[in-house]
């Protein structure tokens, strides 16, 4: 579905966003293999989530859904049982990675498979760490790329390592840290920085023993896992785009209500900060050992800077928009060091540079990010998104201060994540 989109000013109201995808997809995985039932509220309904359900369901949990709460029956660590047919993980690669760590120590076998997305990212990244356990993992056809079979658990189980992983992934860590659950020792992950930790936290609330140092972390195996309440905090890389928006949109004041503000999260609110940006953190609260705040976004005029090192893992979600906003500062902005946007659901170094320069942006892209002079007005233009969501709605932000109408095609694709997100910008654009 294609849609269409105009310049718009001011923007204004309150507004939430969505559960964090994130903390969505790991409350349904450890709650099945917890014992008992866990009650998951602000769950997010997008289909990368719902992929997770589906999937789980085809494993023997009884999952029990409304409109933003679900109900997960666990059946403990080792409750699970083979699928009668293949997995399908949709567009999720947060599906696709985690459960193969939690396949891998299982007594059946099983098949992954997702979109042709899926079948285009890499996958050799989790089967490198997990064959080196002992684990049975195949890219079927042998290019390193879902779809993946996993077969039964090998006798003597799966073996404890200490693994180095070459990328700060949380899929990488987490998968691994899954699988660890089934070894015959401890398991350690160190990554390059520190990716988001929403799999030590929240496997620790359900009882798992997890130790971090620095950028490592070190789980015990078999756990017995139990069920909890759990409350997902808003998404924060769905809140960077109102974020992008009330900084950009002169006259603009949004307040985004109990949005996620983990540290291995919030490098939107580090960076927009670094550029001049208003942005205040109200109301902090502790839920289900996840920090979460209020927001409140007011226009600002923004300059240049270089984004880079220790602070991408924080944001690599976030970048698409974060460079939409580079085009409305003043002076150069650099973005390095993420060449893991290439691996996404689309190339999305390139494909923004694309999508820019036809807005008349002045931006090169480069093997690991972008160079972007700001101050120069964006025109409307015919948006290609890739059916990425997260171009999608980037494109939706930079229509808004575009002279003239700008056209995104397959629009609906934002459903991934943010099911309500055109009505969201709408109602503060009627505000």
């Amino acid at each position: 579905m294609n849609m269409t989109f105009s310049k718009h000013a001011p923007l204004r109201g309150e507004i939430t966003v969505p559960g964090d995808k994130s903390i969505s997809h790991r409350a349904v995985m450890f709650a099945a293999l917890a014992e008992g039932t866990t009650e998951v509220t602000n769950f997010l309904q997008g289909a990368d989530c719902l992929s997770t359900i589906r999937c789980f369901r085809q494993l023997g949990i009884d999952i029990e859904t409304a409109q933003d709460r679900i109900l997960i029956h666990g059946r403990g660590l080792h409750g699970l049982t083979a699928p009668k047919a293949m997995l399908d993980t949709g567009n999720s690669g947060t599906t696709t990675r985690l459960i193969a760590g939690i396949l891998s120590g299982q007594k059946f076998s099983s098949t992954l498979n997702g979109d042709a997305s899926i079948q285009s990212r890499p996958m050799k990244r989790i089967m490198e760490p997990l064959s080196q356990m002992g684990a049975d993992i195949v890219s079927i056809k042998g290019n390193g790329c879902a779809p993946l079979h996993i077969g039964a658990v090998r006798p003597g189980g799966l073996h404890g390592i200490h693994y180095t992983s070459p990328v700060a992934s949380a899929q990488v860590k987490s998968c691994i840290l899954l699988a660890g659950l089934y070894a015959d020792a401890p398991v350690s992950v160190t990554e390059p920085q520190l990716s988001r930790n929403h799999t030590e936290l929240m496997l620790s609330g359900f009882g798992a023993s997890i130790r971090t140092e620095g950028c490592t972390a070190r789980i015990e195996p078999n756990p017995q896992l139990h069920a909890m309440k759990i409350e997902v905090p808003g998404d924060i890389s769905s809140a960077a785009y109102f974020i992008a928006a009330g900084l950009m949109v002169p006259g603009s004041e949004i307040l985004i209500r109990n949005v996620g503000i983990n540290p291995t999260r919030d490098g939107m609110l580090q960076a927009v900060r670094s550029m001049g940006g208003d942005i205040s953190v109200l109301n902090k609260k502790i839920s289900g050992g996840e920090p979460t705040a209020d927001l409140l976004v007011k226009y600002s005029e923004l300059k240049g800077v270089t984004i880079g090192g220790a602070l991408i893992p924080a944001l690599i979600d976030e970048l698409p928009v974060l460079a939409v906003l580079a085009t409305q500062a003043q002076g150069t902005t650099v973005i390095r060091d993420a060449q893991e946007l290439r691996v996404k659901e689309s190339n999305r170094i390139d494909v923004m540079a694309e999508n820019l320069a036809a807005m008349g942006a002045h931006v090169t892209a480069t093997e690991d990010g972008m160079v972007i002079e700001g101050g120069y007005p964006l025109k409307g233009a015919a948006i290609n998104s890739y059916k990425d969501h997260r171009i999608a709605m980037s494109f939706a932000v930079a229509s808004l201060a575009a002279e003239g109408e700008t056209t995104i095609a397959d629009a609906d694709c934002v459903n991934i994540s943010y099911p309500n997100f055109y009505e969201t910008m709408q109602s503060l654009a009627a505000g």
